[in-house]
């Protein structure tokens, strides 16, 4: 067993499908080039420092047109569209206000500007956030375990596990890219399961792709052991089970419910015990301090099954936690964790303290420290 240390700060969710496919470098978005009146990449001529391209990037392409008689009754950002059709037209015209286009050597900032016989035309691509979302990013990832195989790693809360939309960069994955080469070869860059952005904890991630094969495989044969501490509110049984079926909340997309049409969910939790806390109105609240064992990897899954039956997550708004104990975030930790190594056999076992956030707001409630 490998116990890990905190310094400074979702539950699971498996990626869709039974087998790894897919590689980071796939990345939807498009980029510039291949087509005719194409030049080779240049410096762009961007306004500002703040538009300055980032130097572990390429720069864009800078493609090249002359207004005819077809140009004429165009808006700039309509021509854009056939001089640059793998992209889209709000990100050309995102390109316009952002002055990387020009006529005739001076900068246009209005889409719907239209050019004169004869002017030249000069646009430099910058590729689309999601297009630059698959590249290495070097991140101070806390590795607990590390062999040729697979690495275990400690993720804080506000880590985002993988690129979405408004978060392109910083995540996981890109931290990932930049700490073993082989990781862009892999797909997901060898993340086989995550957590949600502020839930803090432990992870597993391949490093080859039989590795990564045969973690996702034991992932969903229920064989990768995953526990949790929480912090809910009021005051829980013993001992409590829910089993009951996840799908997308008909009434919000951000969120997840108990549903007749979801998929099956259960959640074994353990009381490990009460304590209080002070709201608003100087009323004294209480709070569980709870084990989870997951017995499947549906998104959300703590927090719905929790909150389904009136034990929302301390201080997670987004199933009714109110906040408390001066914690930041949801109180949800990945504390342990436990496996065969997928390709030595060995019996690996991982724990994890609580950060110092949430081990601040479990001794604010009077709680003793965590013993599962």
């Amino acid at each position: 067993m490998v116990q890990v240390g905190h310094g400074p700060a979702a539950e699971d969710s498996l990626y869709p499908g039974g087998s790894p496919g897919g590689s980071p470098g796939g990345s939807p978005g498009g980029s510039a080039g291949g087509s005719t009146g194409a030049e080779g990449p240049r410096e762009p001529a961007f306004d500002g420092p703040e538009d300055a391209p980032d130097p572990g990037v390429d720069a864009p392409e800078r493609r090249r047109a002359e207004a005819g008689p077809d140009e004429l009754a165009l808006r700039l950002d309509k021509w854009l569209v056939q001089l640059a059709p793998e992209f889209s037209r709000s990100h050309l015209q995102g390109l316009i206000e952002r002055g990387c286009v020009t006529l005739d050597g001076q900068v246009v900032t209005q889409a719907s500007r239209k050019p004169r016989l004869g002017q030249r035309l000069e646009i430099d691509l910058v590729p689309t956030e999601e297009a630059l979302a698959f590249r290495a990013e070097a991140l101070d990832l806390r590795i607990v375990f590390e062999d040729e195989h697979l690495l275990v790693i400690d993720k804080p809360a506000g880590l985002v596990v993988h690129p979405a939309a408004g978060n392109w960069s910083g995540t996981l994955m890109n931290g990932l890219l930049a700490h073993h080469a082989k990781a862009a070869a892999l797909p997901r860059a060898g993340i086989v399961h995550r957590l949600d952005k502020d839930t803090s904890g432990l992870m597993v991630v391949g490093k080859t792709l039989p590795a990564v094969t045969a973690l996702v495989r034991m992932i969903a044969a229920r064989e990768v052991h995953r526990e949790y501490l929480a912090l809910v509110h009021g005051r829980t049984p013993d001992e409590w089970v829910v089993e009951a079926p996840i799908g997308r909340d008909p009434q919000s997309r951000v969120r997840m419910a108990v549903v007749g049409g979801g998929k099956p969910a259960r959640t074994d939790f353990f009381k490990l015990a009460d304590g209080v806390w002070r709201d608003a109105r100087g009323l004294d609240r209480t709070v569980s301090a709870l084990h989870c064992v997951l017995h499947s990897g549906r998104t959300h899954q703590i927090r719905v099954h929790a909150a389904h039956k009136g034990h929302p997550l301390v201080s997670d708004a987004l199933y009714g936690g109110a906040q408390a104990l001066g914690v930041p975030r949801q109180a949800l930790h990945a504390a342990r964790l436990g496996f065969e190594h997928p390709i030595t056999g060995q019996a690996l076992r991982f724990e994890a303290s609580l950060p110092d956030e949430l081990a601040a707001g479990w001794r604010l409630a009077g709680l003793p420290d965590p013993v599962f």
